[in-house]
């Protein structure tokens, strides 16, 4: 196991790793420097490393406890999503809100408050959160919810794994009819025109669209669109196709990530995908596309890769939206993968979550050049003036003054946060 993040650009050197297993035997952790739980490594920076201190393992508390007929869940914060929907689809039911992985835990999803295809019709993951208990470093185990330890509650939800180790959790599930989804995939060629379609998408329960950078504002893209089936047909299998574990080594693809043969990728993908007749898809590949492949973030190399996600309030307009996209294309780099969302405006119970009404652009980056990151710098000055945010998970190069400006209750959460957790991103913004 290496503990790094999925970005693999900053190096990842704990000083000390300690796997729990137990919820009865983990220990105190008032003689550690600092500590911080890790599930999965899927954050792209450097909010799950801890560097010269102690990582928590908490893949081993990952055993199921509760599901009622009201489909609440209780189970330990190291399991999955992948466990969960192993489970529950069964059952006819769904997570709430999932991000573009199975292959992060419940500890994991709580702390970055992730949002998914579902935001502007459900909200975030924390808003689903009905109670956990969260072990702090004195060894009080504290039972927080929206009733109970109303501070705490809000600072753990989004609080980058801060406030303490999230033990247990009880979440809420969505009734679903079938796993399979009836999605449509709509084209488009103007960012102004993703605008339009997402405005009457409105009562579908999933939007997303890929963009091709390489055009700026008036690159084409793909909006996608789905609901859960209604019915559940006896030929369709619960559980999806296996995600691949094939392994690709460091680097392999990386000399092929040049503008010419993205934009011929691009171009193949594009006319693959442009299909307006609804079809029926299992969920898996409708949401998590990517897990087929088990270590895709290595296509980059051994310099690893930035993604950068940001929002852009409704107020601002589109304006900020385009110009990202076009200093994207007049650079000439590769972000290999591009997607833009429309956040809704249901409010996360979390202190320091990010999703906020608005529109959100993802882009990832191959690292490797300081061009990199002024260019970044240089989006963070427009997201600064939308009166937007960039996203804590995906960070990696952020400034303390622009996390500051970002996220102005930073100073709520530092005084709920527990003395002995902390991380390396939290020590670079806060210094």
């Amino acid at each position: 196991m290496r503990y790094e993040s999925w970005g693999r650009w900053i190096p990842s050197e704990p000083a000390r790793v300690i796997p729990l297993q137990w919820t009865s035997s983990i220990p105190r952790f008032d003689a550690e420097s600092s500590v911080l739980a890790y599930g999965m490594g899927r954050s792209y920076g450097d909010v799950c490393l801890n560097n010269g201190s102690t990582l928590l393992d908490t893949r081993g508390l990952s055993r199921f406890r509760r599901l009622d007929d009201d489909g609440i869940l209780e189970c330990e914060a190291g399991a999955t999503l992948e466990d969960i929907l192993r489970l529950v689809v069964p059952r006819g039911w769904f997570v709430p809100v999932t991000p573009g992985t199975k292959f992060v835990t419940l500890g994991g999803c709580i702390a970055n408050d992730v949002h998914g295809k579902n935001h502007h019709r459900a909200g975030t993951f924390g808003r689903y959160v009905r109670s956990f208990q969260l072990l702090r470093s004195d060894g009080s185990l504290v039972r927080c919810s929206r009733d109970e330890n109303v501070e705490l509650y809000r600072a753990t939800i989004g609080g980058l794994g801060l406030t303490g180790l999230v033990v247990t959790v009880e979440l809420q599930l969505r009734r679903i009819a079938s796993p399979m989804m009836r999605v449509e995939q709509l084209p488009f060629h103007t960012i102004d025109e993703f605008e339009s379609i997402s405005r009457a998408s409105d009562a579908y329960d999933y939007t997303v669209a890929w963009f091709d950078c390489f055009g700026g504002r008036a690159a084409r893209g793909i909006f996608f669109r789905g609901n859960h089936e209604a019915e559940w047909s006896a030929a369709v299998p619960a559980a999806g196709p296996a995600a691949s574990r094939r392994r690709f080594p460091v680097g392999l693809f990386a000399p092929f990530l040049v503008p010419l043969t993205v934009r011929a990728f691009n171009a193949l993908y594009y006319h693959a995908q442009k299909k307006s007749a609804p079809r029926a898809v299992h969920y898996e590949p409708f949401f998590y596309p990517l897990d087929r492949l088990a270590n895709w973030n290595a296509l980059y190399g051994r310099h690893g890769f930035m993604q950068y996600q940001c929002v852009i309030p409704h107020e601002a307009g589109l304006e900020p939206v385009k110009a990202i996209l076009d200093r994207t294309a007049s650079s000439r780099r590769s972000s290999f993968l591009t997607v833009i969302k429309t956040f809704g405006d249901i409010e996360s119970p979390g202190l320091l979550s990010f999703p906020r009404p608005g529109t959100t652009v993802c882009l990832d980056f191959a690292a490797g050049e300081t061009s990199l990151l002024t260019m970044l710098e240089g989006f963070d000055d427009v997201v600064e003036e939308a009166r937007g945010s960039v996203y804590p998970a995906k960070d990696s190069r952020m400034s303390p003054k622009r996390f500051r400006t970002f996220f102005p209750q930073w100073e709520q959460l530092a005084a709920l946060a527990d003395p002995k957790f902390s991380s390396t991103f939290w020590r670079r913004v806060t210094s």
